[in-house]
């Protein structure tokens, strides 16, 4: 689950992480109070930024200095309502409904870090890059040594001396290196605390005055542990997340909506990305991924269907289930029933293995729908992306 910058920054206020002053505004005359409040604190300047779940906010004009609260009013009026277009929004871009208005700071050195979970190590790792203020991945790709990496014993947490290597390697001064080590202790603590899969600070900056702060920063949760996080399950913007791919969140079933026009119903996430890789092996582009998961129930099933449908780029549809905890006659009682709740017009390409796999070809046969029962999946994904381009 991802969140907005003024939330990220909320929970490493929590944790004792230097952020800078701020509020989050919906409105012209919210960002005039924040900012007015701000310059009443000492701010020689505002920034106005756009809150969407996407990053180069900045390339694509959603991030803009003020000088006065006339001038913060003014930009928070031009981007409250905007489509806002970046690298990562894709061309339909991202509604921005909120803002964060926060202080200027005077910006010394801009670095990079971030925490991860290193799945072939199995364990947390540590990023660290004097390359701050960057797309870190074109870093990582252009110049690998550019990216330092600390390996976390899950059991210990980030220790002082890991933070003073991390700190030094870094290039900053000595007079700051303590004020680090609590920095980034603390920003393991947020990652731990919260069961984060990503906690990335892009720009983490020393300032000249001599203090740091995290100035963007970037929090993304492991949904598989949200049931321990109530108060984080409220910070969710479901208007950040593609309506299907909300839709089906709600029956439990794993779906990603993808750019191609052939629908994919398979049970297992193995099964399904295999599905995808034929599909285009078969010269077609998958629609999305959509997992209906092992123990899925006909109703789980109709709804699948409905969210799939619902994708007008779907031109036709494999399901692909093996049959084992999804016994077959079951997936086909529910394909049965939603092909005829949603009239479907479109080809449906099916490939049927498993438990009561003659009994579930049966349900098709006898239902009159028009289905394709495909013998391999070979044989499958080459009818399904012929039926979507013809």
């Amino acid at each position: 689950m991802k969140i907005h910058e003024y939330q990220a920054k909320a929970i490493l206020k929590k944790y004792g992480v230097a952020v800078p002053r701020g509020e989050m505004a919906e409105t012209r005359e919210e960002a005039e109070a924040v900012a007015k409040n701000l310059f009443s604190a000492g701010a020689t300047g505002v920034v106005v930024k756009a809150q969407i779940h996407a990053g180069g906010r900045g390339k694509g004009g959603g991030v803009k200095i003020a000088k006065s609260v006339e001038e913060a009013g003014d930009l928070a009026a031009r981007m409250l309502g905007m489509t806002l277009i970046t690298h990562q929004t894709g061309p339909e871009g991202r509604v921005v409904r909120r803002l964060l208005i926060e202080e200027t700071l005077p910006i010394e050195k801009e670095l990079y870090i971030g925490i991860l979970v290193d799945r072939g190590e199995g364990k947390p790792v540590f990023m660290a890059s004097a390359a701050g203020g960057m797309d870190i991945e074109q870093v990582a790709a252009e110049r690998p040594e550019a990216i330092l990496k600390e390996y976390v014993n899950p059991g210990m947490g980030l220790e002082a001396f890991q933070a003073r290597k991390i700190a030094f390697q870094l290039g900053l001064k000595p007079q700051l290196v303590n004020q680090a080590v609590q920095f980034m202790t603390g920003l393991y603590k947020v990652f731990e605390g919260t069961d984060g899969s990503l906690v990335e600070i892009n720009p983490f900056i020393t300032t000249t005055d001599g203090r740091l702060f995290a100035l963007d920063a970037k929090i993304n949760f492991d949904d598989n542990a949200l049931f321990r996080h109530p108060d984080l399950r409220e910070l969710r913007d479901i208007t950040e997340e593609d309506p299907l791919e909300v839709e089906a969140s709600k029956y439990s079933l794993n779906y990603i909506k993808l750019d191609g026009n052939v629908g994919c119903m398979v049970n297992g996430a193995g099964l399904a990305m295999a599905t995808m890789d034929i599909i285009k092996y078969a010269g077609g582009m998958p629609a999305n991924f959509l997992d209906v998961g092992g123990g899925a129930n006909a109703e789980q099933v109709t709804h699948a269907f409905e969210i799939l449908l619902s994708d007008k780029n779907v031109k036709a549809v494999l399901i692909n289930i093996f049959g084992g905890i999804l016994r077959v006659d079951t997936l086909a009682t529910g394909v049965v029933e939603a092909a005829k709740k949603t009239h479907i017009q479109l080809p449906i390409v099916l490939r049927l293995e498993g438990t009561n796999v003659e009994a579930g070809r049966q349900i098709l046969k006898d239902s009159g729908l028009n289905f394709t029962v495909a013998q391999t999946m070979k044989d499958a994904a080459e009818k399904v992306v012929a039926a979507a381009k013809g």
